[in-house]
């Protein structure tokens, strides 16, 4: 079976924007935490920092693997000026399920036709996902075992 050569190389690029934008907003965050528990939060800021990096890496060796051009570009920058370790991490969420969707859109498109690539979405799904669970557990109040559900 084939796939859409095209499409899946424009949504690897488009993953490789998202994840390099994760880099530059993990490592702005983490230059802007302040208070007793800087040191813990900032250091695992930078190991997001880091993963995206990881991430974007592996987006564009795909993107060469089948012969495309790998995206000079970067995904949007948000920038609220809020600062506070929640809204640090409401922010990180909603990128994190931008993310995800990309992935989950990719697999979509090549299920069934590349393992090689189906293998990539569903490492990269479970990662965001395992993710996006760790930010969720670090948004509620301490004693509280309910899932994180935002005020919308």
């Amino acid at each position: 079976m084939s796939f859409d050569k095209d499409k899946v190389i424009a949504l690897l690029n488009k993953i490789m924007e998202l994840e390099l934008a994760g880099v530059v907003r993990y490592t702005h965050y983490s230059l802007m935490v302040f208070g007793y528990n800087r040191i813990p939060v900032v250091e695992w800021l930078k190991k997001e920092a880091d993963e995206g990096l990881v991430h974007a890496h592996k987006a564009g060796e795909l993107v060469t693997l089948l012969g495309g051009y790998p995206s000079l570009s970067i995904g949007p920058l948000l920038e609220t000026h809020h600062h506070d370790i929640g809204d640090i991490l409401r922010e990180s969420m909603a990128h994190e399920g931008e993310a995800c969707a990309a992935y989950h859109e990719l697999l979509e498109l090549i299920q069934g036709k590349s393992v090689l690539l189906e293998e990539y979405a569903r490492e990269l799904i479970v990662a965001e996902e395992m993710h996006a669970d760790e930010v969720n557990k670090m948004l509620r109040r301490t004693g509280k075992t309910g899932v994180y559900e935002s005020a919308k």
